[in-house]
């Protein structure tokens, strides 16, 4: 059970950086991106061709990069014009915006399945409880809490945090004041990518990789960002975490209902709080 408390964690950890790229965009543009897996996706085929040249935190440090040039183009190009439109629209163009990134990784990388190495540095195993439990996933948890720990401390401490917080808040007082809000909110559209495709490098040695991974994690990403409430980042943590182990444990104690667990979990929140776990914004 020590174990399986330990995954929960670890895909806890791993829903929370890439939920927490997802809150941001959405507590500056307001705009529910269904986009948000492609770039998950995208991130881990970025980082898994430049870790063949480089290694694994080459890869690493490719993706936010490329990651974040994406989001601010997307963001100029696409996100600005949807920040007053109806969600219809806004929920038809990001899910075509998910189709056009999963043909065009399929087009680039094929449809095979692909793998990618953890750092030697982080091989091996360490003995809990006499099982074996691999040394790269308790990176993980500890590289997740650290870049929560960094963006907290960026939005809580710098200038540029204060400025996305009262964007977030009011951006038309935030204008105002003198504030670029357009600017600011193409800063969070790039790091909120980036995020989503440090996650996706992160989650590539213990998941494979296919043009169909973004798909198959936004639907626990969506949970996350809608339990904890939307645009809340201390929120989507604890919602990450939480769904973590609901995720895990639900599949070991109840697997025939497993894929409903998360499900249940968000109406049971919902009807408790209609506002999600913290029931504010950033």
């Amino acid at each position: 059970m020590t174990i399986q408390i330990l995954n929960g964690l670890v895909y806890g950890s791993l829903l929370l950086v890439l939920a927490a790229g997802l809150a941001l965009i959405y507590g500056l543009r307001r705009v529910v991106n269904f986009g948000h897996g492609a770039f998950y996706m995208l991130g881990a085929y970025a980082g898994y061709t430049a870790a063949q040249a480089g290694g694994f935190w080459a890869g690493l440090a490719a993706s936010a990069v490329v990651l974040a040039l994406f989001g601010a183009v997307l963001d100029r190009l696409v996100f600005r014009a949807l920040q007053d439109r109806d969600p219809l629209v806004t929920v038809i163009v990001t899910f075509g915006l998910l189709l056009v990134i999963e043909d065009a990784v399929q087009w680039i990388w094929g449809t095979e399945g692909r793998s990618m190495d953890a750092p030697a540095l982080l091989a091996g195993s360490v003995a809990l409880g006499g099982d074996a439990f691999p040394v790269y996933r308790l990176a993980v948890i500890a590289m997740a809490a650290g870049l929560t720990a960094a963006l907290l401390a960026w939005l809580h401490r710098s200038r540029a945090g204060l400025f996305v917080r009262a964007a977030s808040l009011d951006p038309a007082i935030t204008a105002v004041q003198g504030v670029n809000t357009d600017a600011v909110a193409m800063l969070v559209t790039a790091l909120g990518a980036a995020l989503a495709g440090v996650s996706g490098v992160i989650a590539a040695p213990f998941l494979s990789l296919s043009p169909a991974m973004g798909g198959q994690i936004l639907v626990d990403c969506f949970v996350v960002v809608v339990v904890g409430g939307l645009g809340s980042l201390g929120g989507a943590a604890l919602a990450a975490l939480l769904l973590g182990q609901v995720q895990v444990l639900g599949a070991v104690l109840l697997p025939d209902i497993a894929a409903l667990i998360p499900f249940l979990t968000m109406a049971a929140v919902l009807l408790w709080r209609p506002t999600g776990l913290a029931g504010k914004r950033l």
